[in-house]
């Protein structure tokens, strides 16, 4: 049983962290790079707010639907509209595992594994 088009209406861009050396200076840099876009559902599922050393914060926490792929790991990234989003992992269909993928996001504080 396949994943329906119609939902996937979000377009986004997965990202990937890759390094470069400055060529006048030697240093070694990392810069996020899109490897691939591809269409989405985004379904946001909790926002927190508290309190952190004196400083109000929040989080949203939700998850992208998107075709499978093979090469999208936890370490990631997904760009939309702007916004950087910190995959928290890559969740499998429950059937064959190779249609569709749950991708679960957090944006906000930084999130610790």
């Amino acid at each position: 049983m396949g994943l329906a088009a119609g939902p996937l209406r979000h377009q986004v861009q997965l990202q990937r962290k890759a390094q470069a050396q400055d060529p006048s200076s030697g240093a070694i840099t990392e810069s996020w790079q899109t490897y691939a876009r591809v269409w989405v559902s985004i379904a946001p599922a909790s926002a927190r707010e508290f309190q952190a050393a004196a400083a109000a914060q929040s989080e949203v926490r939700g998850k992208f639907v998107a075709r499978y792929r093979a090469d999208t790991d936890a370490t990631h990234a997904v760009l939309h509209r702007g916004k950087r989003y910190q995959l928290l992992g890559v969740l499998p269909d429950n059937d064959s595992g190779l249609e569709w993928m749950t991708l679960p996001y957090a944006e906000g504080v930084a999130v610790v594994p």
